[in-house]
């Protein structure tokens, strides 16, 4: 059987000692402020991230450098199968940067895998990949697997500051206003790789609160079978609680926590939180 190799992007958040532990290897994406990219992950703190965004620095966000991943997989020996599992190429290049890179190589499979979301339910899918190779799995297998898992993988946010959603270009300035002004905090969700936005509530707590309802709908029970994910923008005080929250209503479902780190923190801005769920 061929080696396989399993790549992601930085955005699915997976702590170093896991990537490593695992031989994950992580591309990472870029923020760049006023001229200057960091790679994060690398050159950039998610708390030092935020503290710059706060102040009112606004970033940009760019893609791997192809350049590193053809000199990585160059290195590869003849027939390995590489699993590259991207944030959504709705709002990335990443997954078609690993086309290009299949067509550039000739003695190595590339699968790109467009996970069609980003952060923890990407992060999933990795833990899937690395699960299924461990036990033997071929490509063509864990490929399969995967996306079909995708399928199932339900994901929510809500952001504290429409700002940074206008200045992504997901509302306009009027929208940001009104919303704003009425206290409306968006339930986003992502639809063909994209975030849009699911519903209009206002208030924060509510938007949580709607979120849940949603997973009470979806989850069987008590949460047996099931993984819950709370992801939080440098709030573990807020993730925590709703962690909480979740562990009295489905008290055997496996709870985890992650962030949203740099690249997507930019799009959705400080004190954004996401839930997202999947049934093993």
């Amino acid at each position: 059987m061929s080696q396989i190799v399993i790549v992601t992007d930085s955005t699915a958040y997976l702590p170093t000692t896991y990537c490593e532990e695992h031989q994950v290897h992580v591309a990472p994406l870029s923020v760049i402020f006023e001229g200057e990219a960091y790679r994060e992950g690398f050159d950039i703190s998610v708390a030092d991230f935020y503290e710059r965004i706060r102040t009112g620095s606004l970033p940009t966000t760019s893609q791997p450098n192809i350049g590193d991943l053809v000199a990585t997989f160059e290195q590869l020996p003849e027939g390995t199968d590489i699993i590259g599992i991207t944030l959504s190429s709705g709002i990335s290049g990443t997954y078609q940067a690993l086309h290009t890179i299949n067509m550039m190589i000739d003695h190595v499979n590339v699968h790109p895998i467009d996970s069609r979301i980003s952060c923890m339910p990407q992060a999933f899918l990795v833990q899937e990949a690395v699960r299924l190779r461990d036990a033997g799995a071929t490509a063509e297998t864990i490929v399969h697997h995967l996306e079909e898992l995708k399928e199932r993988i339900r994901a929510y946010f809500v952001v504290d500051d429409l700002e940074h959603l206008q200045r992504g270009g997901r509302l306009s300035v009027a929208q940001a206003f009104v919303g704003s002004f009425l206290k409306i905090k968006p339930v986003l969700h992502f639809v063909d790789g994209k975030i849009v936005p699911f519903e209009k509530i206002r208030t924060f707590k509510r938007a949580v609160n709607r979120i849940e309802e949603m997973m009470q709908e979806d989850i069987e029970g008590d949460g047996t079978g099931y993984t819950i994910g709370v992801i939080h923008a440098e709030d573990s005080t807020k993730a925590e609680q709703e962690i909480a929250s979740l562990q009295t209503k489905f008290p055997n479902a496996q709870i985890e926590m992650s962030v949203f780190g740099p690249v997507i923190g930019t799009h959705l801005g400080p004190g954004a939180i996401g839930i997202t769920w999947y049934k093993k």
